[in-house]
C-alpha cells in the first residue's frame, strides 16, 4: 500500500519484539514508560482475541500503530474501542492514522461490532479534528476519576 507521498507502507499485526518501537513513538504524545512495563502490557494483549494491536511500517521502519479492544457492559451494546493511535511526528498528515483505523474497522467488523469508539484527551484539538474529519461524531464529554490500589 502507498500513501500520498509514495512512501512504501507495509501494514501487520503487532509483535512482542515491537514494543521498544511502540513505546519509542508513544512518548512522542507525552505516554512515557519502562520498555519492560510496555513489553509486559503488549504481552498481555497480544494473547487476547478481544485486543487488535495493529503496526504500519515504512520499510523496515515502524511509523504508527493502532491498539482495539472489544468491549462489553451490562448497560450498551458492545463496541471496540480504540486504546491508542500513534502516527510518528514526521509522517502525520499523509493518511497512515486513516489507513489504521480503517483497519481496525475490518477488525471490529468481523467481531460483528457495529460502533467503534475513541476517548480523546479534550487538549488534543488536532486529533479531534482527524476524527471528526474521517468520520467520528463527538457524542459526550466526561471526566475520568481514578484511584491507586496497592
Amino acid at each position: 500500500m502507498e500513501d500520498k507521498r509514495n512512501i512504501k507502507l507495509f501494514l501487520r499485526q503487532a509483535e512482542l519484539n515491537d514494543a521498544k518501537l511502540i513505546d519509542e513513538l508513544s512518548s512522542q504524545l507525552g505516554y512515557k514508560s519502562a520498555i519492560e512495563k510496555t513489553e509486559h502490557r503488549l504481552s498481555q494483549i497480544l494473547k487476547n482475541d478481544d485486543n487488535c494491536v495493529l503496526v504500519i511500517l515504512d520499510n523496515e521502519n515502524i511509523i504508527g500503530w493502532i491498539h482495539g479492544f472489544y468491549s462489553l457492559s451490562v448497560e450498551s451494546d458492545p463496541f471496540v474501542e480504540i486504546g491508542g493511535l500513534i502516527v510518528d511526528e514526521k509522517y502525520r498528515r499523509n493518511g497512515i492514522g486513516e489507513i489504521l483505523v480503517k483497519k481496525l474497522i475490518e477488525w471490529a467488523q468481523l467481531k460483528r461490532s457495529h460502533k467503534i469508539r475513541v476517548r480523546c484527551n479534550a487538549l488534543r484539538r488536532e486529533a479531534h479534528l482527524f476524527y471528526d474529519k474521517i468520520g467520528f461524531v463527538e457524542t459526550k464529554e466526561q471526566k475520568i476519576f481514578d484511584m491507586e490500589l496497592d
